[in-house]
């Protein structure tokens, strides 16, 4: 995080507590009321900000946590008579807490577990079917009332005060949102927070850089979570009162249009959203009944046409459009440059023995249906060697580098890292053992500044985990990151583009951008697809200089390539595929001059 954006951050919380404490004091009772619900929400959809906006999960069953949270404080704070280990708990706001979080996590580890490894749109309808069954389940158990629910909830008390007055509520529930803010705030700002970000469009260049995508998504949605349990508990002691509609699918839609307009992915859009749909209805609410009358739901009709109006005219919500003259809700782009210069470098593993085999493909078979995509394909390649892969669109090069970096599995043959069997092993243990790799087509995030893009490279050179990166307990390993990252953004040529949105650089300057992110992995091998396509002379020119200096410095790299004069200048050795079979492997002249290569992909033999 730069230091001019910490400044700012800095002022803006100190403005908010500011706000926080005088509000109470200076605004009409009514009005704390509606705030008190704007805050509470709020800490509902800061949590579908980060699962959804900046993760890309839709969830539509946070106001399900909510009401686990909300339900779980109630019977608690009301039952007189507990089951002696639970006694404990009876009638103290800090067991209804912890109670109401400890089982709205036990719950959603079961959900998240099956929902999450759901994608498309079955992922969304998942949370809406699991959603539908506690919202029946919250009205159906007499033990929580039935549809009647719970009632006679006490004041809230802790630490010998009193909450027991809408102004006092106040500073609990903005103190608590705050709270929530920051530490979203620092999660998204950390090695975590990086790969929650890739999980939106990114997913299989995170696994192929070492990132347990499932793990995260399950972060996120722990996180999300925990959000909603501590609102569920909020607005256990706020109404005083829990029945099932507050808890329902509805709910749950309301809190997604929040995220939406607020702005879903910018973590102030939580506030902004929240407080522009409580609002928005209660304007709606004073003003439709005198102008159509009171026989009908007109806010409910009314409400949806200027949420579609709205979302048109801003797509990113309020706060996308805010930030863009805002300076402060602006998502940051730099990093603390003086903590990098002074952080120590990254542990690197060893270097590979001169001529060492680092990888070995025997007999390799991928077969989809009756389509044979590679067929006994048998080659090596030593440490400090480039072997170059060609042939025509269609030969099965994308399908090769797949099962070499074990994005795929070969359907017969083996495959040899360094030794050892690779096949059946997922790209992110590749990503540990020092295989990394680039795309054909371009993968990266490009929203994210150049350093962070990198940086993910450099995932499992990290253990720092979420609650060292919300304490911000991590800064002197993320330092470490980042420097890493910024050295090989210097050593590619890129240097110059740190701070720069990875998606406003030339397609040539992405392709390195990939380089330097694999580099990052500190590999022994790197598979490269297509690395040259895209860039001018000059940039091919300074591209085989950086490979000629990573062959010498011992690393292993694989590359596809359709430039001939690219590759015939820089490769050891090429190995040339037609319709998935090897066709010729030698030296760069010798396949030149093969007269089966001239046929098949150079345009004939003279």
């Amino acid at each position: 995080m730069s230091p001019l954006f910490r400044s700012r951050l800095l002022w803006v919380l100190i403005a908010a507590v500011v706000v926080i404490a005088a509000a109470p004091q200076l605004l009409p009772p009514y009005q704390v009321v509606v705030l008190n619900t704007v805050g509470i929400f709020a800490l509902v959809t800061l949590g579908i900000v980060l699962l959804t906006g900046v993760g890309g999960m839709t969830s539509f069953g946070q106001a399900a946590f909510v009401g686990i949270s909300a339900y779980a404080t109630a019977y608690l704070a009301t039952t007189a008579e507990l089951p002696a280990a639970l006694a404990w708990l009876g009638g103290n706001p800090w067991g209804g807490l912890l109670a109401g979080v400890v089982l709205t996590l036990i719950v959603a580890t079961v959900l998240g577990g099956v929902t999450l490894k759901l994608s498309g749109h079955y992922l969304p309808l998942g949370t809406i079917a699991w959603g539908i069954s506690l919202y029946y389940l919250f009205g159906t158990l007499d033990l929580l009332g039935g549809f009647t629910g719970i009632t006679g909830i006490p004041p809230l008390h802790l630490f010998g005060i009193a909450f027991d007055s809408s102004p006092a509520l106040f500073v609990l529930i903005w103190g608590i949102v705050l709270l929530g803010v920051v530490a979203t705030l620092n999660l998204l700002d950390s090695r975590q927070g990086r790969a929650i970000r890739a999980l939106n469009g990114g997913q299989l260049m995170a696994e192929s850089m070492g990132v347990n995508t499932f793990r995260t998504k399950m972060v996120a949605f722990l996180v999300a979570a925990t959000l909603a349990a501590l609102a569920g508990w909020l607005y256990a002691y706020t109404q005083r009162f829990v029945a099932p509609t507050p808890f329902s699918l509805q709910a749950g839609i309301e809190y997604m249009f929040m995220a939406l307009i607020g702005g879903a992915s910018l973590v102030w859009g939580a506030i902004i959203g929240a407080g522009a749909v409580v609002y928005l209805k209660e304007a709606l609410q004073d003003v439709l009944p005198h102008l159509l009358g009171k026989g009908g739901n007109y806010e409910a009709m009314v409400f949806g046409l200027l949420v579609i109006v709205l979302m048109q005219k801003m797509p990113l919500g309020i706060a996308g459009a805010l930030a863009r003259r805002v300076t402060a809700l602006r998502p940051h782009r730099g990093a603390a440059t003086t903590q990098i210069a002074q952080a120590a470098p990254l542990a690197r593993r060893p270097a590979p023995a001169p001529a060492e085999s680092i990888l070995e493909a025997r007999g390799v078979t991928r077969r989809f249906g009756g389509l044979v995509a590679n067929h006994d394909l048998s080659f090596s390649v030593k440490a400090g060697e480039i072997l170059a892969v060609i042939g025509p669109n269609g030969a099965g090069k994308s399908t090769l580098f797949n099962q070499l970096s074990c994005v795929d599995t070969p359907t017969s043959g083996e495959i040899f890292f360094r030794g050892h069997k690779i096949n059946g092993r997922s790209a992110r243990d590749m990503a540990g053992a020092g295989l990394a790799r680039t795309f054909q087509h371009v993968k990266l995030l490009p929203t994210m500044s150049v350093l962070e893009n990198v940086a993910i490279g450099a995932h499992l050179r990290g253990r720092k985990g979420v609650f060292s990166s919300i304490l911000r307990l991590d800064r002197s390993e993320e330092a470490q990151l980042l420097k890493e990252a910024e050295q090989q953004l210097i050593r590619v040529g890129l240097g110059a583009h740190l701070n720069a949105e990875a998606g406003s650089l030339a397609l040539g300057q992405q392709r390195i951008l990939e380089i330097a992110r694999a580099l990052c992995a500190d590999p022994c091998l790197l598979l490269l697809d297509e690395p040259a396509a895209g860039l001018r002379l000059k940039e091919k020119e300074g591209l085989s200089q950086l490979l000629s200096k990573l062959r010498g410095q011992g690393i292993a790299v694989v590359l596809v390539e359709h430039d001939m004069d690219f590759v015939m200048g820089l490769a050891d050795r090429v190995m040339v595929m037609d319709f998935g079979e090897k066709i010729a492997e030698g030296l760069p002249d010798e396949v030149q001059a093969n007269p089966v290569v001239l046929e098949a992909y150079l345009g004939g033999a003279e």
